[in-house]
């Protein structure tokens, strides 16, 4: 089944982006949250066009007047450039140095929009970098298997950091294709309610359940059909980082075919010696029939 333009990530916890028709004109009210979002790579590309064209204007404006700047070349684009960029970074040389009352009243004015969009630059790297971001790893799949004699909807997560998430809290939504009582075709989200949809500390893996009861959106439901319907399950995370102490979010969605069925996650806690259990994180994806011998335990 083709992915409707999600976009593909380690953890693939990017939704499909909405259409560009929608999104084009919009970015403009909100350049703030346009350029927080941007790749780190557009951002740098931006701030550098950026600042060459800034410089480049008041290259411009010293070059009205003829020996505005004592010791440059008369006319050279070249020496108003560096000497633009001298007095924006506030650097003063000495080489070059303003020669009339006009270049000065251009020095002022550099000097002022210098200090704002060095300021403007400023904050938008530091908030970028002190964003809180979550590393919450999802199975590559989801699986229907038997658990207490109920089917049972599961997939894995696990905090790939060192620290917890404090009071995490997870949300599974059923989003599919329906028809509604008067004939009108629409998307409709579905709450997957979970047998633990809290933890106090999530600090290794966490495995959701969702049983697939007479009450559960899924029941009734097989591969063939949630294919057909264009089916989706949504997972959202939230908790508080304790490092940070601050709220983070991740998500992710299992497309229909990413779901399993009569398969169950592989047993990854161990015992060793003394009495100590590590989790191996190499068998996290690994998946067995579900028929197979039942696991030692499972981590809920």
């Amino acid at each position: 089944m083709p992915r409707r333009g999600g976009r593909k990530t380690g953890t693939r916890d990017v939704a499909p982006p909405l259409p560009r028709a929608v999104l084009r004109a919009d970015w403009r009210r909100d350049t703030y949250h346009w350029l927080l979002t941007m790749r780190w790579s557009a951002l740098l590309a931006a701030l550098v066009v950026s600042f060459v064209l800034l410089n480049l204007a008041f290259a411009g404006l010293y070059l009205l007047q003829t020996g505005s700047i004592v010791n440059a070349r008369p006319g050279s684009l070249l020496d108003a450039f560096f000497f633009s960029v001298q007095t924006t970074a506030t650097i003063g040389y000495g080489d070059m140095r303003p020669g009339t009352l006009f270049a000065n009243f251009i020095v002022t004015g550099e000097v002022l929009v210098g200090m704002v969009c060095l300021a403007m630059a400023t904050g938008l790297v530091f908030a970028r970098f002190s964003r809180p971001t979550a590393r919450v790893l999802f199975s590559n799949v989801a699986v229907v298997t038997p658990h207490d004699g109920v089917p049972t909807f599961m997939f894995r997560a696990a905090n790939q950091r060192r620290n917890r998430i404090l009071e995490a809290q997870v949300s599974v939504s059923l989003l599919r294709d329906e028809v509604s009582v008067e004939g009108v075709p629409m998307r409709r989200f579905h709450d997957l309610h979970v047998a633990r949809a809290r933890t106090p500390m999530f600090a290794l893996s966490w495995t959701v359940m969702h049983p697939i009861n007479e009450a559960s959106p899924l029941y009734g439901e097989n591969r063939e059909s949630l294919i057909a319907r264009n089916a989706e399950i949504v997972i959202g995370v939230v908790g508080i980082d304790e490092t940070v102490s601050q709220t983070i979010h991740a998500r992710h969605f299992y497309l229909a075919d990413e779901i399993l069925w009569n398969r169950r996650f592989v047993d990854i806690l161990n015992e060793l010696e003394g009495g100590q259990r590590s989790i191996d994180y190499r068998r996290f994806h690994d998946t067995v029939e579900a028929h197979a011998a039942a696991p030692r335990r499972m981590k809920a």
